[in-house]
């Protein structure tokens, strides 16, 4: 019998409101807030998310992936089953790019690099998850360092992670011994204080219109 799996976290409410940006009859982009859960939770006072607001407007759109609860950035919706399923295959294919700009602990000192960690449940500390060679699935992260910043030690990095795993970023950079700023569940104490929020921002997602087939480069700045 699998253990009784109790999750107690209640969201915040999020009083930022979900930017558009970009729309048509077949699929919708947006720039989702920190703090905003990507799809409403079992616990009905998670009720507020992005599938929520949104299904407001348009009654058949569905969440193509999921952004964390603290990432803010650019999220890509379906406006009916049919593009859904297109998607969806693209993403399993692989061939849609995501960028990721983060600010992470300390100075990282390669200009750029790959973690190349297998990511598991961790059945005794739910929600975390863990890196596991023996049980994981295979987890790939190729970053950039944009810049090194002082008082305190920082790096933001450019990741471009090849494969799709829920924290994957948030693990890699901990398991590399650069936790993200503002991460509670990844983090150390001094790193979690270092920011309000999770910095962790989609930056950037390429993929081709369901339709026209045409490849869409998308890009939404980082808050921070």
């Amino acid at each position: 019998m699998k253990p009784l799996v109790i999750d107690n976290f209640i969201a915040p409410v999020c009083h930022e409101s979900i930017e558009v940006l970009f729309a048509d009859e077949h699929i919708l982009l947006i720039n989702k807030p920190s703090g905003l859960l990507s799809l409403s939770g079992k616990n009905p006072q998670n009720k507020d998310s992005v599938h929520h607001r949104l299904v407001q407007d348009f009654p058949n759109i569905t969440l193509i992936h999921r952004l964390d609860f603290g990432t803010s950035g650019i999220m890509l919706l379906a406006m009916n089953k049919a593009t859904n399923a297109k998607l969806s295959k693209q993403f399993q294919a692989r061939t849609v790019i995501k960028h990721y700009e983060s600010m992470v602990a300390d100075y990282v000192v390669d200009d750029s690099g790959c973690i190349d960690l297998p990511i598991s449940k961790d059945k005794s500390d739910f929600p975390r998850l863990k890196v596991c060679n023996e049980h994981g699935q295979i987890a790939i992260s190729h970053y950039k360092v944009l810049e090194r910043l002082t008082a305190p030690n920082r790096t933001r990095l450019l990741f471009t992670p090849t494969t799709g795993r829920t924290h994957q970023l948030r693990i890699h950079s901990q398991a590399i011994g650069h936790p993200i700023l503002g991460c509670d569940l990844y983090g150390t104490a001094a790193s979690q204080a270092l920011a309000p929020r999770l910095l962790l921002h989609a930056v950037g997602l390429e993929f081709d219109h369901p339709q026209s087939q045409k490849r869409m480069i998308i890009n939404c700045p980082s808050p921070f």
